[in-house]
C-alpha cells in the first residue's frame, strides 16, 4: 500500500501553511515569557508566599500571563 500526499486540490492547504507561519511567533512569545517569568518569580517569590497575597498560585499565573504578553509586545516591536 502506497500513500501519496497531494495537497493541490485540498481547500485547507492555505490554512496549513498559515498555521505553520503564525505558530512560531506565539511559541517564541511563550518561551521568552517563561524566561521573564522565571526572573520575576525569583524576585517576587518571598512576597508572593509571605501571606499578603490571597492566592499565590493565581498571582503566579497572572505574572506569567503578563510576562507572555510583554514578550509578545517586545517581539512585535523588535
Amino acid at each position: 500500500m502506497t500513500l501519496t500526499l497531494n495537497t493541490a486540490g485540498l481547500p485547507l492547504r492555505d490554512l496549513v501553511v498559515g498555521a505553520s507561519l503564525y505558530f512560531p511567533p506565539f511559541f517564541s512569545a511563550f518561551a521568552c515569557g517563561f524566561v521573564l517569568w522565571l526572573v520575576a518569580h525569583r524576585l517576587l517569590r518571598d512576597w508572593i508566599y509571605s501571606g499578603e497575597i490571597w492566592h499565590p498560585q493565581l498571582m503566579d499565573l497572572s505574572i506569567f500571563t503578563l510576562c507572555v504578553c510583554l514578550s509578545f509586545v517586545l517581539l512585535i516591536a523588535w
